[in-house]
């Protein structure tokens, strides 16, 4: 995982750092997802693959942040941990 820090400008542009646009060319389309205060910025060609995974994922992400807010934590051990992976 890369971390990063950039800011907006006044024209609500922000860049992504050099470091991590790489990958990327002039051109390329993404989609954005916002959950309350957090983006999540896609590249469009790796998302036509696997929209209906990523989707289910963010519904899943999503799920279990609000049930973390709520305090309604779960606890297990590892072993269990790696059955209910597996189950997904």
């Amino acid at each position: 995982m890369e971390i990063a820090l950039t800011k907006m400008s006044s024209k609500g542009q922000i860049v992504i750092p050099a470091d991590m646009r790489k990958n990327f060319r002039e051109g390329d389309n993404f989609v954005i997802i916002k959950i309350d205060d957090r983006l999540v910025l896609k590249k469009v060609s790796a998302l036509e693959k696997n929209l209906a995974e990523d989707l289910e994922f963010a519904r899943r992400t999503e799920e279990a942040y609000q049930r973390i807010k709520k305090g309604q934590r779960k606890t297990m051990s590892a072993e269990e941990f790696k059955k209910e992976l597996a189950a997904w």
